[in-house]
């Protein structure tokens, strides 16, 4: 979903990686995401020659639900002074912490879809 954001919106993209190549060097911002998921903190990074404090953010991931991946990426941008303008998420379970989370820390967050809960195996849309 961010390649094709980035695309539409005529804007370069930077991809935070889970794994540091051996070509990166030491010069990196960094943010530990806890994934309830698979129950696993990583470690990702972007090499801070691709972020500074003249960068406006948009912060875009495939699912929201405790805002984990969100804070890490937020976390990011502000390692390197830039401004996180706004989340956009393909899925969000808005019954979970992250959707509050974010709209409390002022951040404007936009989900493709909204689920409100799950009930007797159905998925219940906002």
């Amino acid at each position: 979903p961010g390649i094709m954001a980035a695309y539409c919106l005529g804007v370069p993209m930077v991809f935070a990686r889970k794994k540091k190549p051996s070509t990166v060097t030491d010069d990196v911002y960094t943010a530990e995401v806890f994934s309830y998921t698979k129950q696993v903190t990583n470690t990702i990074s972007v090499e801070a020659k691709f972020l500074d404090a003249s960068d406006r953010i948009l912060v875009i991931d495939d699912f929201l639900a405790n805002g984990e991946a969100a804070k890490g990426l937020i976390s990011l941008a502000e390692q390197a002074g830039a401004t996180v303008v706004g989340v956009g998420v393909v899925v969000e379970k808005a019954f979970q912490g992250g959707h509050d989370w974010l709209v409390d820390h002022g951040y404007r967050l936009e989900a493709l879809a909204s689920i409100k809960a799950f009930n007797d195996g159905k998925v219940i849309f906002n």
